[in-house]
């Protein structure tokens, strides 16, 4: 960030996998391959500048609660659905960190006994509801490739029973997942983003529908689409250098 034309004070960057946004480290990443990595005192060196490292996820989700569909909400999470799944929980304004831990949403089995997942696991929300699960699930099923999530989308609305089957698993597997969380934290608004978000009601309709069937004395969410769409992760960023250069938070809550 920059608090004047041609000044840099300092950088805002976040990646994904298990963060410890405290103590500055990339702990672990599947997907780009470092474990236990000083990222934050590595990109400090690179650039000369004092750097603030984030998880991409809850960095899109401070992003929502301060400037986007969250912003009048207090418990709250928000759950991108792309080529995997995560998410970033609020609680009564502050967000959950666990060391980096918190927020593996993807990683919540809803099908014991299910489809391998790279983690290591069996039946994971993500290998049945992440936008290449579906995609892959829906090329199995049909013997026909398709060109991502948001083509099988389309094939929905064409009345096409293959993606409708392969869209009903995946939306009863996100319905369980959020059940879980909903009994657990209680939040009062649950913003989905990511690519599948982008199915706006074909997703969120049937989603809150076999949401609210699964609760009983729980609070009832509310169920939104993200405001900030792909700029989420990056306005995160910004926010939480900006923030920190400034000194207006203790470390403890980004969003305010």
């Amino acid at each position: 960030m920059r608090d004047r034309p041609g000044r840099r004070r300092r950088v805002g960057v976040v990646v994904p996998g298990i963060v410890d946004e405290v103590a500055e480290r990339a702990i672990y990443s599947a997907n780009i391959g470092w474990e236990n990595l000083a990222l934050g005192s590595m990109l400090q060196e690179a650039t000369g500048l004092p750097v603030s490292l984030g998880h991409d996820v809850r960095a899109g989700g401070a992003a929502e609660f301060r400037l986007g569909a969250a912003r009048n909400a207090r418990d709250v999470l928000f759950m991108p659905i792309g080529t995997g799944i995560s998410a970033a929980l609020f609680c009564d304004g502050r967000p959950v960190r666990g060391l980096g831990y918190a927020g593996k949403l993807g990683h919540m089995s809803v099908e014991p006994g299910g489809e391998l997942c790279a983690c290591g696991a069996r039946g994971c929300l993500e290998t049945l509801a992440s936008a290449a699960a579906i995609t892959a699930a829906y090329s199995a099923r049909s013997g026909r490739g398709v060109d991502g999530a948001a083509a099988v989308a389309a094939l929905l609305t064409q009345g096409d029973s293959d993606a409708q089957a392969v869209w009903d698993r995946a939306v009863d597997a996100l319905a369980t997942a959020l059940a879980a969380v909903t009994t657990c934290f209680a939040p009062e608004l649950i913003v989905l983003g990511g690519g599948l978000a982008q199915a706006d009601g074909l997703l969120l309709d049937p989603l809150r529908a076999r949401l609210m069937e699964r609760l009983t004395f729980q609070r009832r969410p509310e169920l939104v689409r993200s405001e900030l769409g792909d700029e989420a992760g990056c306005l995160g960023a910004a926010l939480m250098a900006w923030q920190a250069a400034d000194d207006t938070t203790t470390g403890d809550d980004p969003c305010h």
